[in-house]
């Protein structure tokens, strides 16, 4: 954020500490949006997209997807609040992994929304992602919202195939109003995980734009509270969309906030009576083929068309906590890659990994990468 571009942390993270400790060689601090929200501060130049410098890069953890993809790093960090873990990785053709909300600590993240929040790696294959995320994961005595329970070895099962996995597929909510490219997509990743063995289920899977209005009243109230520090006293430090957003959340009364609540809690039991009966639920990944800057910016402030592409398949797993890994699942005509998900039970990360890994193995779009250029 421009406003605290002077600010200089007293101690690393603890995602931080845990990957110095693991080895890893840590070589800069990527662009996001502002705040982690929806839009650029105008003020500071926005990521680049290296499949097309035309099209988006998808939001918030810009930079990680671009960086990552442009083979600048073997991997990054990256928040995930709405989808700003797996909608970068889906435009950029990366693997990302937003794993069970509280297996990675988040001491020392600037918060977005406290209720939402998740850290989560990206990388160019789910092997890599599962090895990042192997390094931050776990229980921290400076996060309370940490789980206390052990975490597994992620690449232990790598190899171990999804024969005994039941993968459920709601058709009507993953399909309609999505692009030909899309479909094909999802059905393709279907028939390859049945061809490995897979049992593919048809569900009835409930995520309702009432629910979205409903818990976001949520989320603008967290994000009003994190920023209470600083807005509306330094109002002119924001850009115009986190302005618009922050106005939004102040606005949020307590009935909001208790409704939204309670929605929460409903679309999470009716998601946990859905993964009882499967063992991943496979979507895809965008709701929409990769968008171009210009179409973005339609809008007035940019809000209106990225909600309505980022949201539709990430939100729902952001709010009910559950683990989600993106997978590169092809290319559109114009060569811009088409994101799929897998998303697991809670602490489901295994599954998701050596479902991913097998996926990879059969697959070969995550091998392919751009040119350095964006054309």
């Amino acid at each position: 954020m421009e406003l605290l571009k002077d600010f200089r942390p007293d101690a690393d993270a603890t995602v931080i500490s845990r990957l110095r400790r693991a080895g890893a060689v840590l070589i800069a601090k990527l662009h996001m949006t502002e705040g982690a929200t929806l839009s650029h501060h105008p003020s500071l130049p926005r990521p680049v997209n290296p499949w097309s410098a035309a099209h988006w890069t998808g939001v918030s953890s810009s930079g990680s997807g671009v960086a990552t993809a442009a083979g600048f790093c073997y991997g990054a960090l990256a928040s995930d609040t709405g989808g700003s873990i797996r909608t970068p990785s889906s435009i950029n053709n990366l693997t990302g992994i937003k794993p069970t909300w509280g297996r990675v600590s988040r001491h020392g993240l600037i918060p977005l929304s406290e209720s939402d929040d998740h850290i989560g790696p990206m990388a160019r294959s789910a092997e890599d992602a599962a090895a990042i995320l192997q390094a931050i994961a776990g229980a921290d005595l400076n996060d309370l919202t940490a789980l206390p329970e052990p975490v597994p070895d992620y690449l232990a099962t790598r190899d171990a195939g999804v024969s005994d996995l039941v993968v459920g597929v709601d058709w009507r909510y993953a399909t309609e109003g999505m692009t030909d490219e899309i479909v094909a997509a999802v059905r393709n990743a279907a028939e390859v995980l049945a061809d490995m063995g897979a049992r593919i289920r048809e569900i009835n899977f409930s995520w309702t734009a009432d629910d979205a209005a409903l818990m976001g009243a949520v989320t603008l109230a967290d994000i009003a509270a994190a920023h209470a520090e600083h807005y509306p006293e330094k109002a002119d430090r924001y850009g115009p969309g986190m302005r618009l957003v922050l106005e939004q959340g102040q606005k949020v009364t307590a009935l909001a906030v208790v409704r939204g609540q309670q929605a929460r809690a409903r679309f999470k039991g009716r998601l946990q009576r859905v993964l009882r009966d499967v063992d991943l639920i496979l979507t895809p990944g965008l709701g929409g083929n990769v968008p171009t800057w210009e179409e973005i910016e339609v809008a007035s402030d940019g809000r209106t068309s990225v909600s309505e592409i980022l949201t539709r398949f990430t939100r729902p797993f952001s709010v009910a906590g559950t683990p989600t890994i993106s997978l590169p699942g092809g290319f559109t005509e114009a060569g811009l890659p088409v994101g799929i998900q897998l998303v697991g039970r809670h602490l489901g990360e295994p599954d998701i990994i050596r479902a991913g890994c097998a996926f990879q193995r059969t697959t070969d779009f995550h091998t392919r990468h751009p040119t350095l250029d964006g054309s």
